[in-house]
């Protein structure tokens, strides 16, 4: 605040995991400087966490941040549009989930807040993000950069503590769950800390003693699935009780998730809960072709046939068959409608299924 307030410029992380708070110190910034009439622009690395936001935008939106990030790269934003306008009246800017970018997308709107405010890097070497005040948040724990085929070096050479502006970074901490602990007995608090200090120490590769990458780990008896003749049923079973009684229940989806690692997981897992729904199945296949501008021949037309395109299994998309019932969860993956909470990663319920539309209630809490 002192930063904002004596418009000094200042690069600040936050740094803490979930539940930390960050979320509600957002808000409060955001607040406390609207509320004199100034302008804060809060965005996100990813389209759901902009939602938590006030007035939250992805980064890349926001910023017209190149989509193939280069060392070199600099953002779409000319020095009279109306973002460079909006950029010269903000006083702060607030970027959650920032470990999940690559640092090229830091560097790129580095370089171009410098030229939008005719700073020359060559003399004001300290002055960055034209000096404006901003504040990176998220934890290191968590997603960090997706570098396609990378190894454990490139994807940490990707991250934000390996760029050029990591040094101005001032580092701030939040280190108290506050999401789980309030309005709990104190009981359930011990029991909250005792499950956080191990999940930390595990993240951080405290647990199983001194190792170089390999340890053996001795997991919780609570945590474990002892059911060894069918464990996804015991797991559906203590994630999804008594679901067929709560179909119509919205809090009940929203609260509640499973977690896979690999997407043959996933899919075995959905497999079983839509058999456990009422109703009828129905059936959505994709349309594959090869793009007409293509200078497609006839080899490629037989190579790429339609059944060898819809085995194709691409990170995005989902599968060439999908079958619902109505009444199950979905998942958006595709940003729709942002400022109506349509994004990638929004859950919906399915209420009505259609030939060729389906339609879906919002069920993410807002």
């Amino acid at each position: 605040m002192a930063a904002v307030n004596g418009d000094n410029g200042g690069i600040f992380f936050l740094y803490g995991y979930g539940g930390t708070g960050k979320t509600f110190l957002w808000k409060t910034l955001s607040a406390a400087i609207r509320s004199k009439g100034q302008i804060v622009l809060n965005v996100a690395s990813s389209g759901i966490a902009s939602l938590l936001l006030d007035g939250g935008r992805t980064a890349h939106s926001r910023f017209h941040i190149p989509l193939n990030l280069t060392e070199d790269s600099v953002c779409n934003i000319k020095p009279e549009s109306d973002v460079s306008k909006l950029l010269h009246e903000t006083k702060l800017i607030i970027w959650d989930e920032a470990p999940m970018v690559h640092k090229h997308a830091f560097e790129a709107l580095d370089r171009t807040m410098n030229d939008v405010f005719n700073i020359d890097p060559s003399l004001n070497s300290d002055i960055r993000f034209g000096g404006k005040v901003i504040v990176f948040g998220g934890d290191f724990r968590q997603i960090l950069p997706v570098v396609p085929n990378g190894g454990r070096q490139e994807i940490v050479n990707a991250s934000l503590c390996l760029s050029y502006l990591w040094s101005k970074c001032k580092l701030l901490r939040l280190t108290r769950n506050m999401r789980l602990t309030v309005g709990r007995s104190t009981e359930e608090i011990e029991e909250i800390n005792s499950f956080a200090k191990w999940r930390l120490d595990l993240g951080e590769g405290n647990v199983g003693g001194p190792n170089d990458g390999e340890a053996t780990i001795q997991i919780p008896q609570d945590l474990l699935i002892t059911d060894e003749s069918d464990p996804i049923a015991s797991l559906i079973d203590f994630v999804y009780p008594s679901i067929l009684q709560n179909i119509n229940n919205h809090n009940y989806f929203s609260e509640r998730a499973i977690l896979a690692p690999k997407n043959d997981v996933v899919h075995e897992i959905n497999d079983r809960l839509l058999s456990m729904f009422p109703g009828e199945e129905r059936e959505y296949l994709s349309s594959d072709s090869l793009c007409p501008t293509e200078d497609v021949n006839a080899t490629q037309q037989r190579i790429y046939s339609p059944d060898v395109l819809n085995g194709l299994k691409i990170s995005g998309l989902p599968n060439h068959r999908l079958v619902l019932k109505v009444g199950v969860p979905v998942m958006l993956l595709r940003n729709i409608d942002q400022r109506n909470g349509l994004c990638n990663g929004t859950r919906l319920q399915v209420k009505k299924l259609y030939n060729r539309v389906i339609e879906a209630e919002i069920v993410t809490p807002r």
